[in-house]
């Protein structure tokens, strides 16, 4: 039996970076539709698709894509998927592009691939199939909504057969054929022409510390981190935030509150975080970072920066040296 690897995305609501955003954006533009037209309703600005580390929601990528297939035939759905996937490159994926690239083998990178799924932008997940010296491949779009499910399905299998065809350009790239693609162990033990194991190494070990971190937090209260982030400017209000999740402030208190947290918490954590950040960078002056956080006044963010870390935002510089 081929060591082919469980996936380890559960779930595909996890937070994914704007790279996808962006990529979904200028297919729209190449078919004559504007960007404001199609972030409408999603949150995001043009302004916040420059920032290469905005995350952003599975939710806000579903709202781009429904706007995308607004005025085109359900029957399309598919092919405009593809056309869309054929976009995503090995060099779209960052760090988990890297790992993939150094990967030794075929089936190393399969591994890669399925271990940091969710370092991908995919909202189908892989179900594989390992039998005697074959694999199948399929993608399941189970707990997609319905109306872009096929759009989904069609993306994310044009983006995998357009990487794979990246790893190993020495060979035609398998297809998906009536939803399953099917390679052996030639293919997969076919070595990959910029393979280093030393190098995979760096790189996963990169994919691991990022995976950690988000797995670490899922459910709402993630989503509601990346929201806040994305709201800090105008102080991230809770109705705002919960508005974009589709739920009224009471029920986002609800659903916070069965996973342990509270809104305050969370709009906390991520202010300190993020104000540690921008400080130790040393090129904002505190009431920059008051402002960017969404602290009305710089005295404001001096005392919570005090009560976070037991310093002022100037102490806490000095001391780093």
């Amino acid at each position: 039996m081929l060591p082919i690897e469980p996936p380890a995305a559960r779930a595909f609501d996890f937070p994914r970076g704007v790279s996808s955003t962006v990529l979904l954006v200028a297919h729209a533009a190449d078919r004559g539709v504007p960007p404001d037209q199609v972030l409408a309703g999603s949150g995001l600005s043009a302004a916040d698709l420059a920032d290469s580390q905005r995350q952003v929601t599975a939710g806000q990528e579903l709202r781009v894509v429904r706007n995308l297939l607004r005025g085109i035939d359900p029957v399309e759905y598919d092919a405009e998927g593809r056309a869309v996937g054929m976009r995503y490159h090995v060099s779209t994926f960052g760090i988990f592009g890297f790992a993939l690239l150094s990967s030794v083998t075929m089936l190393d990178a399969v591994n890669v691939a399925l271990r940091f799924w969710d370092l991908s932008f995919a909202l189908a997940l892989p179900v594989v199939v390992a039998e005697e010296g074959r694999v199948r491949i399929s993608l399941s779009t189970d707990g997609v909504p319905s109306d872009v499910a096929a759009f989904v399905h069609g993306r994310d299998s044009a983006a995998v057969e357009t990487v794979l065809g990246e790893l190993l350009p020495s060979r035609p790239p398998p297809r998906f054929v009536d939803g399953v693609l099917e390679v052996g162990t030639d293919y997969l033990s076919s070595p990959l022409p910029q393979g280093d194991a030393r190098t995979r190494a760096m790189y996963e070990g990169m994919c691991e510390e990022l995976v950690a971190s988000r797995r670490a937090r899922s459910g709402v209260a993630q989503q509601v981190r990346v929201l806040i982030t994305q709201r800090l400017g105008e102080g991230a209000p809770m109705e705002v935030v919960a508005a974009d999740l589709g739920m009224t402030g009471r029920t986002l208190r609800r659903r916070l509150a069965s996973e342990g947290a509270s809104y305050r918490t969370l709009l906390e954590e991520v202010r300190e975080s993020l104000a540690t950040e921008m400080l130790a960078t040393g090129r904002l002056a505190v009431e920059d970072v008051a402002l960017r956080l969404g602290y009305a006044e710089a005295s404001s963010f001096i005392a919570a920066f005090r009560r976070w870390t037991g310093r002022t935002p100037t102490d806490w510089q000095r001391d780093r040296g």
